[in-house]
Protein backbone atom coordinates (compact mmCIF):
# COMPACT_ATOMS: atom_id res chain seq x y z
CA UNK A 1 0.00 0.00 0.00
CA UNK A 2 1.13 3.13 -0.62
CA UNK A 3 1.39 5.91 2.05
CA UNK A 4 0.74 9.51 0.87
CA UNK A 5 2.15 12.09 3.63
CA UNK A 6 0.91 15.38 4.78
CA UNK A 7 2.76 18.67 4.18
CA UNK A 8 4.21 18.60 8.10
CA UNK A 9 5.18 15.14 7.77
CA UNK A 10 7.05 15.95 4.65
CA UNK A 11 8.60 19.01 6.66
CA UNK A 12 9.48 16.07 9.34
CA UNK A 13 11.17 13.84 6.57
CA UNK A 14 13.27 16.73 5.13
CA UNK A 15 14.18 17.96 8.67
CA UNK A 16 15.68 14.13 8.53
CA UNK A 17 17.13 14.75 4.81
CA UNK A 18 18.88 17.62 6.75
CA UNK A 19 20.60 16.06 8.72
CA UNK A 20 21.94 12.99 6.49
CA UNK A 21 22.98 15.50 3.61
CA UNK A 22 25.39 16.91 6.67
CA UNK A 23 26.45 13.67 7.51
CA UNK A 24 27.24 12.86 3.45
CA UNK A 25 28.96 16.21 3.46
CA UNK A 26 30.61 15.47 6.09
CA UNK A 27 31.59 11.71 4.44
CA UNK A 28 32.67 14.20 1.58
CA UNK A 29 35.43 15.75 3.15
CA UNK A 30 36.56 12.47 4.92
CA UNK A 31 36.74 10.92 1.55
CA UNK A 32 40.48 10.06 0.58
CA UNK A 33 43.37 8.18 -0.06
CA UNK A 34 44.36 6.16 2.67
CA UNK A 35 40.95 6.25 4.63
CA UNK A 36 39.15 3.27 5.62
CA UNK A 37 35.15 2.37 5.16
CA UNK A 38 35.20 1.70 9.34
CA UNK A 39 36.95 5.40 10.06
CA UNK A 40 33.82 7.05 7.69
CA UNK A 41 31.00 4.37 9.36
CA UNK A 42 32.02 5.90 12.73
CA UNK A 43 32.41 8.99 12.05
CA UNK A 44 28.98 8.65 10.36
CA UNK A 45 26.93 6.98 13.34
CA UNK A 46 28.07 9.32 15.66
CA UNK A 47 26.91 12.15 13.95
CA UNK A 48 23.86 10.96 13.51
CA UNK A 49 23.47 10.34 17.08
CA UNK A 50 24.72 13.21 18.07
CA UNK A 51 21.80 14.83 15.44
CA UNK A 52 19.31 13.39 18.04
CA UNK A 53 18.42 10.30 15.48
CA UNK A 54 19.40 6.43 14.61
CA UNK A 55 20.84 5.14 11.61
CA UNK A 56 18.47 3.09 10.06
CA UNK A 57 20.48 0.67 8.12
CA UNK A 58 22.49 -0.55 11.65
CA UNK A 59 20.12 -3.38 12.67
CA UNK A 60 18.00 -3.62 9.28
CA UNK A 61 17.64 -7.37 8.38
CA UNK A 62 20.64 -7.83 10.59
CA UNK A 63 22.95 -5.79 8.30
CA UNK A 64 26.09 -4.12 10.85
CA UNK A 65 27.08 -0.85 10.17
CA UNK A 66 25.61 2.80 9.59
CA UNK A 67 27.11 3.21 6.07
CA UNK A 68 26.90 0.67 2.53
CA UNK A 69 30.34 1.32 1.39
CA UNK A 70 30.56 0.06 -2.15
CA UNK A 71 33.99 0.00 -3.51
CA UNK A 72 34.34 -0.38 -8.02
CA UNK A 73 32.46 -3.52 -9.39
CA UNK A 74 30.47 -3.55 -6.09
CA UNK A 75 27.24 -2.22 -6.87
CA UNK A 76 25.20 -1.77 -3.21
CA UNK A 77 25.26 -2.87 0.24
CA UNK A 78 29.41 -3.71 0.73
CA UNK A 79 29.77 -4.11 4.73
CA UNK A 80 32.33 -1.44 5.99
CA UNK A 81 35.76 -2.89 6.47
CA UNK A 82 39.70 -1.85 7.20
CA UNK A 83 40.50 -1.53 3.74
CA UNK A 84 41.94 1.88 2.69
CA UNK A 85 40.95 3.95 -0.10
CA UNK A 86 43.53 3.78 -2.63
CA UNK A 87 43.62 6.05 -5.94
CA UNK A 88 41.31 5.98 -8.88
CA UNK A 89 38.85 4.06 -6.59
CA UNK A 90 35.18 5.21 -7.24
CA UNK A 91 33.21 4.57 -3.93
CA UNK A 92 29.23 4.69 -3.49
CA UNK A 93 28.11 5.40 -0.14
CA UNK A 94 24.15 4.91 0.97
CA UNK A 95 23.10 5.76 4.16
CA UNK A 96 20.05 6.32 5.70
CA UNK A 97 18.71 8.40 8.71
CA UNK A 98 15.56 7.97 11.09
CA UNK A 99 14.32 11.26 12.77
CA UNK A 100 11.48 11.12 15.10
CA UNK A 101 10.19 8.09 13.49
CA UNK A 102 10.90 9.50 9.82
CA UNK A 103 13.36 7.98 7.51
CA UNK A 104 15.87 9.60 5.04
CA UNK A 105 17.93 7.78 2.61
CA UNK A 106 20.53 8.96 0.15
CA UNK A 107 23.40 7.53 -2.02
CA UNK A 108 26.56 9.56 -3.41
CA UNK A 109 29.46 8.05 -5.70
CA UNK A 110 32.89 9.35 -4.79
CA UNK A 111 35.98 9.82 -6.61
CA UNK A 112 39.07 8.65 -4.64
CA UNK A 113 41.55 10.73 -5.63
CA UNK A 114 42.32 10.83 -9.96
CA UNK A 115 40.08 8.47 -10.67
CA UNK A 116 39.93 7.16 -14.68
CA UNK A 117 37.68 8.82 -17.97
CA UNK A 118 35.69 5.50 -17.70
CA UNK A 119 34.70 5.89 -14.18
CA UNK A 120 34.17 10.01 -14.33
CA UNK A 121 32.08 9.40 -16.79
CA UNK A 122 29.67 6.27 -15.15
CA UNK A 123 29.34 8.42 -12.10
CA UNK A 124 28.26 12.03 -14.05
CA UNK A 125 25.75 10.03 -16.04
CA UNK A 126 24.23 7.97 -12.79
CA UNK A 127 24.13 11.89 -11.39
CA UNK A 128 22.89 12.78 -14.89
CA UNK A 129 19.98 10.20 -14.87
CA UNK A 130 19.04 10.89 -11.22
CA UNK A 131 18.15 14.67 -12.18
CA UNK A 132 16.59 13.55 -15.41
CA UNK A 133 14.58 11.16 -13.19
CA UNK A 134 13.29 13.92 -10.39
CA UNK A 135 11.87 15.80 -12.93
CA UNK A 136 9.39 12.65 -13.65
CA UNK A 137 8.44 12.91 -10.31
CA UNK A 138 4.72 14.97 -10.34
CA UNK A 139 1.70 13.92 -10.15
CA UNK A 140 -0.51 12.35 -12.74
CA UNK A 141 3.22 10.91 -14.36
CA UNK A 142 4.07 6.91 -13.68
CA UNK A 143 7.16 4.81 -12.10
CA UNK A 144 7.74 3.95 -15.52
CA UNK A 145 7.97 7.80 -16.31
CA UNK A 146 10.91 7.79 -13.65
CA UNK A 147 12.39 4.59 -15.04
CA UNK A 148 12.54 5.00 -18.78
CA UNK A 149 13.95 8.75 -17.40
CA UNK A 150 17.17 6.66 -15.99
CA UNK A 151 16.56 4.35 -18.59
CA UNK A 152 17.30 6.95 -21.52
CA UNK A 153 20.37 8.84 -20.17
CA UNK A 154 22.18 5.41 -19.00
CA UNK A 155 21.93 3.90 -22.48
CA UNK A 156 22.51 6.67 -24.22
CA UNK A 157 25.85 7.14 -22.80
CA UNK A 158 26.68 3.27 -23.54
CA UNK A 159 26.12 2.01 -20.06
CA UNK A 160 23.79 -0.32 -18.81
CA UNK A 161 20.92 -0.25 -15.54
CA UNK A 162 20.95 -3.10 -13.10
CA UNK A 163 17.71 -4.17 -13.42
CA UNK A 164 17.19 -6.29 -10.63
CA UNK A 165 17.78 -3.62 -7.75
CA UNK A 166 15.15 -1.29 -7.23
CA UNK A 167 14.58 2.44 -5.59
CA UNK A 168 11.59 2.37 -2.93
CA UNK A 169 8.69 4.56 -1.44
CA UNK A 170 9.99 6.00 2.05
CA UNK A 171 7.83 6.74 5.08
CA UNK A 172 7.55 5.55 8.42
CA UNK A 173 9.70 2.56 6.88
CA UNK A 174 12.94 2.33 5.02
CA UNK A 175 11.10 0.49 2.15
CA UNK A 176 7.52 1.24 1.53
CA UNK A 177 5.49 0.91 -1.86
CA UNK A 178 6.12 1.53 -4.38
CA UNK A 179 8.89 -0.08 -6.08
CA UNK A 180 10.58 2.13 -8.58
CA UNK A 181 12.52 0.04 -11.16
CA UNK A 182 15.38 2.06 -13.19
CA UNK A 183 13.85 0.87 -16.64
CA UNK A 184 10.45 1.05 -17.68
CA UNK A 185 8.06 2.27 -20.17
CA UNK A 186 6.41 5.89 -19.95
CA UNK A 187 3.10 5.64 -19.01
CA UNK A 188 3.33 2.13 -17.23
CA UNK A 189 3.10 1.48 -12.70
CA UNK A 190 2.00 3.44 -10.52
CA UNK A 191 0.71 6.90 -10.51
CA UNK A 192 2.52 9.44 -8.70
CA UNK A 193 0.16 11.50 -6.15
CA UNK A 194 0.40 14.23 -4.34
CA UNK A 195 2.31 13.44 -1.10
CA UNK A 196 3.95 10.40 -2.32
CA UNK A 197 7.49 10.00 -1.32
CA UNK A 198 10.11 7.54 -2.79
CA UNK A 199 13.67 6.79 -2.90
CA UNK A 200 14.85 7.45 -6.56
CA UNK A 201 18.55 5.41 -6.77
CA UNK A 202 19.95 4.74 -10.25
CA UNK A 203 22.74 1.60 -9.81
CA UNK A 204 24.76 1.95 -12.94
CA UNK A 205 27.24 0.23 -14.65
CA UNK A 206 30.15 0.26 -17.28
CA UNK A 207 28.73 -3.43 -18.63
CA UNK A 208 26.47 -5.40 -18.29
CA UNK A 209 23.53 -5.38 -15.50
CA UNK A 210 23.96 -8.95 -13.70
CA UNK A 211 24.65 -8.77 -10.30
CA UNK A 212 25.87 -11.46 -7.81
CA UNK A 213 25.28 -11.17 -4.08
CA UNK A 214 28.91 -12.55 -2.38
CA UNK A 215 29.30 -14.57 0.27
CA UNK A 216 28.92 -12.33 3.44
CA UNK A 217 24.59 -12.20 2.06
CA UNK A 218 25.31 -8.49 1.33
CA UNK A 219 27.74 -6.96 -0.74
CA UNK A 220 26.41 -7.32 -4.49
CA UNK A 221 28.97 -6.64 -7.35
CA UNK A 222 28.94 -7.26 -11.35
CA UNK A 223 29.12 -10.32 -12.58
CA UNK A 224 31.56 -9.01 -14.85
CA UNK A 225 33.72 -7.23 -12.91
CA UNK A 226 32.78 -3.84 -14.33
CA UNK A 227 32.59 -0.11 -12.69
CA UNK A 228 29.45 0.19 -10.71
CA UNK A 229 27.91 3.66 -9.36
CA UNK A 230 24.65 4.47 -7.55
CA UNK A 231 23.46 7.72 -6.66
CA UNK A 232 20.49 8.27 -4.65
CA UNK A 233 17.84 11.16 -3.29
CA UNK A 234 14.92 10.53 -1.35
CA UNK A 235 12.19 12.87 -3.16
CA UNK A 236 8.45 14.02 -2.14
CA UNK A 237 6.09 14.20 -5.11
CA UNK A 238 4.26 17.59 -4.54
CA UNK A 239 1.41 19.73 -6.60
CA UNK A 240 4.03 22.45 -6.52
CA UNK A 241 6.57 19.84 -8.31
CA UNK A 242 9.01 17.71 -7.07
CA UNK A 243 10.82 18.33 -3.78
CA UNK A 244 13.99 16.41 -2.65
CA UNK A 245 14.77 16.03 1.08
CA UNK A 246 17.86 15.18 0.56
CA UNK A 247 19.48 17.64 -1.47
CA UNK A 248 23.19 16.19 -2.00
CA UNK A 249 23.71 17.47 -5.51
CA UNK A 250 26.47 20.44 -4.82
CA UNK A 251 28.57 17.41 -2.89
CA UNK A 252 29.25 14.84 -5.62
CA UNK A 253 32.73 14.78 -6.79
CA UNK A 254 33.34 13.06 -9.88
CA UNK A 255 37.05 13.49 -10.12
Amino acid sequence: MIVSKSPAELDAMAEAGDLLVRVHEMISDMVRVGITGKELDRAAEEMIRAGGASPSFKGYQGFPATLCISPNDMVVHGIPDKRKFEEGDLVSIDCGVTLNGWVADAAITHAVGEVSDEASHLSEKTLESLLAAVEQCVPGNRVGDIGHAVQTVVEEAGLSVVRSLVGHGVGRSMHEDPQVPNYGKPGRGARLTNGMVIAVEPMVTTGGHDVVVGDDDWAITTVDGSLAAHQEFTIAVTDDGPRILTPWYPLVKTR
